[in-house]
Formats: structure tokens, C-alpha cells, sequence
């Protein structure tokens, strides 16, 4: 417990945290978004389950670092079947346990995107009902869990690299989920209260499924350009809920 009494390790627990934070906040659209579909009463206990497993999961990841080092191996490599053996080209497709684990979960957070778009183009009110009586909490619960396997492995894999103490990391994340739980009840009102907000949040998620299936390919997209998109897309629509307040209270 040394790294208490260092003002380096207090740093870095801060940067960690607020990192966490930004992370987790995709993590938080999908568990507000998968919730909303559940009775109002079981929504808010579906919430707390799915951020206390999200948090049991880091812990648990971050207590298995050198099992998550060895999902980095390559296992196999596609350029193979294709007759290369050498080069660039055969070393970026290179595929390890973490990326079929990118790719899987990319895949995944689409079609789960995809489907609830279509619902809310296409669906009709009496399919919407049908629907939401056979959701249950156990499916929510699992499809939470799943989602959060995939958004933690980004997360262990940035607090590895970024902290040297495992404690440090272990409480950036119960700190950063902490946060989050406290914040998730008012923005899964105000996505699921919002049908414009809530279609834009489906956007993002399938935003970062492509994200992950081209990280998992070893085709690196810069989460500063996503983040930067995602931030921007969501002023442009906090101006067009006040604007729509404003001519709402002329007319």
C-alpha cells in the first residue's frame, strides 16, 4: 500500500477514474435502452444489477491480468487461407481470443441496434406491447452481461496499461461505477423520455459495434474521432430540444 503516499498514484487513480467514466458511458446508453423495454418497476433493479455486474466483471478481469495478457496471442491468422505468409498484410490479420471477443460483441451490439431501430420505424403499437410482456428479467440481465464482458476487456485492457498498482485499478472502477449508478436513473429517463435522443443513443451503439468489429480486425479507429462525433451529434440535439421547448411555449 505504498502507492497511497505518492502524489503519481493519486494521478493516476484520478485519470483512471474519469477514463472509466468516459468508457463506460456506451455501457450506460445500452443498459438504459435494454431496460426501457422491461415494467417500469423492474427497470430501475435491472439498472443496478447490470452496472453491479459491469463492475464484478472489471474487478474480475482485473484480478486475471495475466489471462487477459494471453487473449492479446494470436491464435490464428486469416492472411493464411488466403496464401500470405509474410508482411504487413499477414500481421494485421493476425486474430487473437480479444478480438473474436471485439468482433463478437461488435456484431452483437448491431443487430441488438439494428432490431431496435427497426422497431421504432417500422414497429407498431401492438407489436411494441406484444414484445415488452415477453421481455424478461433474466433475458435483460444476461443481455447486459454479455455486453459488459465485451465494454470491460476495452476498459481492463486501458487500466492495465495506464496503472501500475492493481488497486489503483480496482478503485478507479468501483469509483467510476459508483458514479455511473448514481447518474444512470436520470439518463435512462431522459433517453428513453426522448424518442429523437433515444433513436440517436441506437446510432452511437451501432457506432461503436462497427468500432469494435474494426478494432477486433486490427483496424484502428481513433476514440478521440468517436467521441468527438458522438459529443458533437448530441449538442446539435440538446439545440433542437430547446428550440423545440421554445416554439412549443409560443404556440
Amino acid at each position: 500500500m505504498e502507492w497511497i503516499s505518492s502524489p503519481e498514484a493519486w494521478i493516476s487513480l484520478l485519470t483512471l477514474t474519469v477514463l472509466e467514466i468516459v468508457l463506460g458511458i456506451d455501457n450506460i446508453v445500452f443498459i438504459s435502452i435494454i431496460t426501457g423495454k422491461l415494467p417500469v418497476n423492474k427497470q430501475k433493479p435491472a439498472r443496478r444489477w447490470g452496472l453491479a455486474l459491469a463492475m464484478i466483471t472489471r474487478v474480475m478481469l482485473l484480478l486475471s491480468i495475466s489471462w487477459i495478457m494471453t487473449l492479446t496471442a494470436p491464435l490464428f491468422n486469416i492472411a493464411e487461407w488466403l496464401g500470405f505468409s509474410e508482411g504487413d498484410f499477414y500481421e494485421k490479420f493476425a486474430i487473437s481470443g480479444r478480438d473474436i471477443i471485439l468482433i463478437v460483441g461488435g456484431l452483437f451490439l448491431i443487430y441488438k441496434s439494428t432490431t431496435e431501430i427497426h422497431e421504432k420505424i417500422e414497429g407498431h403499437a401492438e407489436k411494441i406491447e406484444t414484445t415488452l410482456k415477453k421481455i424478461s428479467f433474466k433475458r435483460v440481465i444476461i443481455e447486459i452481461l454479455l455486453l459488459d464482458i465485451v465494454f470491460s476487456l476495452d476498459s481492463v485492457i486501458t487500466a492495465v496499461g495506464m496503472a501500475d498498482h492493481i488497486e489503483i485499478m480496482i478503485a478507479a472502477v468501483i469509483i467510476a461505477v459508483l458514479i455511473m449508478l448514481i447518474s444512470s436513473e436520470w439518463i435512462s429517463k431522459f433517453v428513453n423520455g426522448h424518442p429523437t435522443v433515444k433513436m440517436l443513443a441506437l446510432s452511437f451503439l451501432l457506432l461503436i459495434g462497427v468500432s469494435l468489429i474494426a478494432e477486433g480486425l486490427d483496424q484502428h479507429i481513433p476514440k478521440g474521432y468517436i467521441y468527438f462525433a458522438m459529443a458533437f451529434s448530441v449538442l446539435v440535439e440538446m439545440l433542437n430540444l430547446r428550440a423545440a421547448r421554445k416554439n412549443h411555449k409560443v404556440l
